[in-house]
């Protein structure tokens, strides 16, 4: 995880990782770095680190500080993470290639052991709290297409000029530029810095023992009932409670791709297997290699779920098969198809075209619905050398045509799989 405001999980870390190897345990006003940075609050976490809010007193502003954990094998993927990073910095001095800057690293000793730290620009949300701020009904076509140009830019810059494969773009590894709530952003909402550890005991750390996570998890209880009566006064509609419309207006969606843990040059693979399930690229599944395209793959479902705000593949198990059937990596395609080139273990496929799927279940304009098709099925192509590249992509018309704002209303995909143009449902 990297400078992002929303980890990739809503619960806590654990105080059971915060032990030799483990995690360091941090307080708001905790020095870094022979005291230039200042720790404020945590942002998120990673199986790999903690992300904290700081405040650089050298350059008099807030930065995002990652705090590895200490181990060795974790010491030795900072060690990449650092050198990928640095090349991405120095080939985008003006900082306008949406992509993530590291500021500074640095090694901090604790009572855990040594922790390799990485300073970055200070951004916000992932598009994954966007997605969810908006209740996943879809951020509407025009907002789709400033987000899509924003990755599109870091996957060229990426791919183009640095011959560097992200291997995990995910919509948590994508951050908008600002907070969606102004009051969480520490400029914006006006907050001045904590340049000295608060008064109190000592002992006390951000790790939250049992008893806490208890008290938190009633208190949220409680806040979720005392929300549904409110929304309950708000008014019906068929029996069902009528949520107040929320806008994306005012919020800067421009974005930068983050999380380089995994990155690796084109000429240096480093793992067969890559990506999260849900965005995985099928010759990854099939064990076949992969390229930049893999990259695009994953940046086409990340399109579907903001135009819609459901999950374009969303593996789930059924009788013979499991959820990971098409997840696990091969080396043989014959271990999943049969010589027709059908699944073996999944039978019964109905299929049904993207364009199709957007107007009836999304209720997308049949004029809205056949432009993104046009746009987003060549990406998808199960030949990868097929795919376009990521400036092939910014020059799509899709992309330079405004148009109308469309939102989809419903959510749930269950299980989709791609045939040539058309989903299997």
């Amino acid at each position: 995880m990297s400078c992002s405001s929303s980890s990739g999980s809503e619960e806590d870390e654990g105080a059971e990782a915060y032990r030799k190897g483990g995690y360091h345990a941090v307080r708001p006003g905790d020095p870094f770095d022979g005291g230039r940075y200042i720790a404020q609050r945590k942002l998120g976490w990673g199986n790999f680190s903690t992300v904290w809010l700081a405040y650089d007193t050298k350059y008099e502003k807030f930065v995002a500080l990652k705090i590895q954990k200490s181990a060795a094998e974790f010491a030795q993927a900072a060690v990449h993470e650092i050198e990928v990073l640095s090349a991405i910095a120095k080939g985008d001095l003006s900082n306008s290639k949406c992509v993530v800057h590291l500021v500074d690293n640095f090694k901090h000793a604790g009572p855990n052991g040594q922790h390799p730290c990485m300073v970055f620009e200070n951004l916000g949300d992932s598009l994954l709290r966007l997605i969810r701020y908006n209740r996943y009904k879809g951020i509407g076509l025009n907002n789709v297409k400033d987000v899509c140009r924003s990755i599109l830019l870091g996957l060229d810059y990426l791919h183009r000029e640095l011959s560097l494969i992200h291997t995990d773009l995910k919509p948590e590894n994508i951050l908008l530029v600002s907070t969606i709530d102004p009051m969480k952003d520490p400029i914006r909402s006006g907050s001045a810095p904590i340049l000295v550890r608060p008064e109190g005991n000592p002992k006390v750390t951000s790790v939250v023992n049992s008893s806490e996570k208890k008290l938190k998890e009633r208190a949220k209880c409680a806040r979720a009932r005392i929300s549904k009566r409110r929304a309950s006064m708000g008014g019906f509609e068929q029996g069902v409670v009528v949520q107040q419309e929320r806008t994306l207006e005012g919020i800067d969606l421009k974005c930068k791709i983050v999380d380089f843990g995994n990155a690796c040059w084109v000429d240096k693979q480093i793992a067969s297997e890559i990506q999260t399930r849900q965005y995985r690229a099928p010759e990854v599944i099939l064990g076949a290699g992969y390229f930049f395209s893999a990259d695009i793959w994953s940046f086409a479902c990340i399109a579907f779920e903001l135009a819609t705000g459901d999950v374009l593949f969303s593996p789930k198990a059924g009788q013979g098969f499991t959820e990971d059937e098409i997840a696990i990596s091969g080396s043989r395609s014959k271990d999943y198809f049969d010589r027709h080139g059908d699944l073996k273990r999944i039978r019964r496929l109905k299929f049904w075209p993207i364009d199709k799927l957007l107007v009836d279940k999304y209720k997308f304009s049949e004029s809205d619905a056949r432009e993104f098709f046009d746009f987003l099925v060549p990406l998808l192509d199960f030949t990868p050398e097929k795919r376009p590249t990521a400036a092939q992509c910014l020059q799509h018309p899709w992309l330079n045509k405004s148009g109308s704002n469309t939102n989809a209303e419903t959510k749930g995909v269950d299980k989709l799989a791609m045939g040539t143009g058309k989903l299997r449902l």
